[in-house]
């Protein structure tokens, strides 16, 4: 992160063999001034600023929630500020035309992912036989070929894996020689769809479970330098059972780190004629033979576009949380075809032989399209000590994550602390029993418009915290009882910058606490009842959920464990 070397208007990192980068993005580094920059990467900078992921980190407390101040502090300074960390936006989940129900070149999303203001991005494509036999390999040059064309975004290559006996879940690898090789055997050797390995079965759970340590061997191995599993849209089907959840976790904590707090697929509330008039995430399922028997059928539907397992207080999400073990959330785009956009598959394409459908042409406008592309309404911010591949692994596996839907806030700064010690989020404070713990928040409000077009306006922050009570004894267990929004914020202010405080008191046991965030538009007593979340996210409506009208964002949580 030093940098101890001039820049020119010409000056680019550069990508080694194992795929990290050596510094900073001209649009980032604000050690480079205005007038050094070439005219596209001005454009980004202006545009980051104008989205307040530029120069809106907060100062107070080191970790800084905008990129640009992170670097300008880093480059006065030959290193990072007082443990501050690069909040860099991304998604996880993304399709191209080498998936069987999309089109898009790799180069259209990567340049949309940068001017949406994405930092990295994965590239997802559907296991399945095609992608297996010729897709993943296929679709590599394409992606090398993207790094060294937008080279102020990073990008995986990952897929879509159809987990035996459950749903979709993202797996990706930190760039190599070996990427592909690895990828491809995956998927040959632990693919639901490959295998015909979907049913809900011990045997295919079990096949899961080697999935995990396959890679987990991979990297192990030196193959690959490291590798992640976050698992998509979990409550979309029923399929995924609390228990197969911890299983994944539980088996290779390192790897399955976390699920899609909110799915993709948002514009697909939107309301018709001019929308597609159907479900936000398409979460308009109900329950079938392979689904948990256990979950209500209210978990079939979004909640603020947010899953099931993630909105609902005292839910599943706070069941694993309270165990004191790490889970993640994430959002992403899971884009295959963009509302509004007019782009369609090439003629005469031929998928199952190719393996990809032909480059897209112009095909006219579709308001029926499900999808925003990568960064324009979903967005993932992970702290990373720098701009690389292996920064972005670690701050997610850390979870050092908090998420947004339409830009409803520019930057987040979460600590909780005691005396001279301090966390941020994933993090746990380790005190002395009864001790005092203070939770400190500082936002960066919206500081422009949004890709709607309009500037987005918070108006509550919850603190949900919850009681530690260790493993369960039942593996399906997916609520909790002692977990509820404990302070409501109201926020009286349009611009600028909050800091919130609250106080946990003294502490005597082992507790944890996450954040959450609304524009106010819409909220309902939550399923535990008004005791539990008196104001949470409401249900969304088939064929009318507009998701621009219904913002939140959330936050990765931070433990207290005293001793």
């Amino acid at each position: 992160m030093s940098h101890g070397h001039s820049h020119g208007p010409g000056h680019h990192h550069h990508h080694h063999a194992d795929g990290d980068a050596t510094s900073l993005p001209p649009a980032l580094d604000m050690s480079v001034p205005d007038e050094e920059l070439t005219p596209g990467q001005l454009s980004r900078r202006s545009m980051l600023r104008r989205t307040g992921l530029l120069g809106a980190g907060l100062a107070a407390g080191g970790v800084l929630a905008g990129a640009g101040q992170a670097a300008a502090a880093a480059a006065s300074q030959g290193g990072r500020r007082d443990g501050g960390y690069l909040w860099l936006a991304g998604d996880h989940h993304i399709h191209t035309q080498y998936s069987s129900d999309a089109k898009y070149r790799v180069i259209d999303h990567v340049r949309q992912a940068n001017a949406h203001g994405l930092d990295w991005m994965v590239i997802t494509d559907h296991g399945s036989e095609a992608h297996a036999k010729i897709g993943v390999e296929k679709v590599n040059p394409d992606i090398v070929a993207a790094r060294d064309q937008i080279d102020d975004t990073l990008v995986f290559q990952g897929l879509e894996w159809n987990i035996p006996a459950a749903e979709h879940g993202t797996v990706f690898v930190h760039p190599g020689r070996n990427e592909v090789a690895v990828l491809k055997e995956f998927e040959n050797s632990f693919d639901g769809s490959v295998k015909g390995a979907g049913a809900s079965t011990p045997a295919n759970e079990a096949l899961a479970i080697a999935g995990f340590n396959f890679l987990a061997e991979q990297v192990q191995r030196r193959k690959v330098k490291d590798a992640l599993f976050l698992a998509n849209h979990p409550a979309r089907k029923g399929i995924d059972s609390p228990h197969e959840i911890r299983a994944w976790r539980d088996a290779q904590p390192d790897i399955a780190v976390g699920f899609e707090g909110a799915p993709g697929h948002q514009a697909g509330g939107l309301p018709a004629p001019k929308g597609p008039g159907g479900a936000r995430g398409i979460y308009d399922n109900s329950p079938s033979a392979d689904s948990f028997a256990g979950y209500p059928l209210e978990s079939y539907r979004t909640w603020g576009g947010f899953d099931w397992m993630t909105a609902t207080v005292g839910g599943l999400w706070d069941s694993l949380l309270a165990e004191g073990k790490p889970w993640w959330i994430t959002a992403n785009s899971d884009s295959h075809n963009v509302y509004a956009d007019t782009a369609v598959r090439g003629p005469n394409s031929d998928f199952n032989a190719n393996g990809r459908y032909n480059d897209p042409v112009y095909g006219g406008i579709s308001l029926t399209d499900t999808d925003f592309w990568p960064g324009q309404y979903s967005r993932t911010h992970v702290g990373s000590s720098s701009f690389s591949y292996q920064a972005v692994m670690d701050g997610i596996r850390a979870g050092r994550v908090w998420v947004d839907h339409g830009g409803l806030i520019s930057g987040l700064d979460a600590r909780l602390r005691s005396g001279s010690r301090e966390v941020t989020l994933g993090g746990a404070l380790h005190v002395r029993r009864g001790s005092q713990v203070d939770l400190v928040i500082e936002i960066s409000l919206a500081n422009g418009p949004n890709w709607s077009q309009f500037v987005p306006s918070l108006a509550r922050v919850d603190v949900i915290q919850g009681d530690v009570t260790g493993p369960v004894a039942d593996k399906d267990v997916f609520a909790t009882p002692s977990t509820k929004v404990v302070k409501s914020f109201e926020v009286n202010k349009a611009t600028g910058a909050v800091r919130l405080t609250y106080s946990l008191g003294p502490v005597d046991g082992p507790v944890y606490v996450r954040l959450r965030g609304t524009d106010g538009n819409r909220s309902a007593v939550g399923l535990h009842g008004a005791a539990v979340d008196p104001a949470g996210p409401a249900i969304d409506v088939l064929g009318d959920a507009d998701p621009w009208k219904d913002l939140w964002f959330y936050s990765n949580p931070m433990w207290v464990l005293p001793a």
